[in-house]
């Protein structure tokens, strides 16, 4: 079996939190190439695990609980906490905010499900709040359940993908790791919560 998980270190169960990151960070001209697991490396947990390039951890999600579902928190590789997704109650629709770090006020960004009896190759929609940069807004089209999506900027240009993960033999490892992909310009945690948000929606 292909090796998912090349360098991830000792994990502390108790995650700590901390200042939240900055979101849309300009890139260093290279994109960001993550692997992403659906599988938390704590027992009896649900979540994922995301390793950068040279396979050392990057985030993590895990859920200790069936029914934390309504709100998820990605952290770092000590457990700090950066983002948290939370489904938007009261709703027509479905709708996760997106929120810096553990704060339960001032949502950052929406990921709003697509729904509409005409065809459309479009998942879901991300805006940004009130306030923040010109309340920029992106579009995911494709199917995340065939891990095959596009994240599109307000100029139809691509900024994120999630696509499909071979081992080194050229074989598939199936839809529970996959690629993301992130281009220079957009925050990799942000890329990140917006596939949890996927996650709930389409899975």
């Amino acid at each position: 079996m292909a090796k998912v998980y090349p360098n991830y270190p000792a994990i502390d169960s108790s995650a700590c939190s901390g200042s939240p990151p900055s979101l849309l960070l300009a890139g260093d001209g290279a994109e960001t190439v993550m692997t992403v697991w659906r599988k938390s490396l704590l027992f009896n947990c649900k979540g994922f695990t995301v390793f950068d390039g040279k396979g050392n951890l990057l985030f993590r999600v895990d859920n200790y609980s069936s029914t934390s579902n309504g709100e998820i928190v990605l952290m770092d590789a000590s457990g700090k906490s950066l983002l948290t997704v939370r489904r938007k109650r009261l709703s027509l629709g479905e709708n996760w905010l997106i929120y810096h770090g553990d704060e339960a006020a001032k949502p950052r960004f929406s990921v709003k499900k697509h729904v509409s009896i005409l065809p459309s190759k479009e998942l879901a929609r991300m805006t940004a709040s009130r306030g923040l940069g010109g309340r920029p807004s992106y579009s995911v089209e494709g199917s995340y359940s065939q891990r095959r999506c596009t994240v599109f900027d307000g100029l139809r240009r691509p900024i994120v993908e999630v696509r499909h993960k071979e081992a080194a033999s050229g074989v598939a490892l199936g839809g529970d790791v996959f690629r993301l992909v992130v281009l220079p310009g957009f925050d990799a945690s942000l890329a990140m919560a917006m596939v949890i948000a996927l996650e709930q929606m389409f899975q």
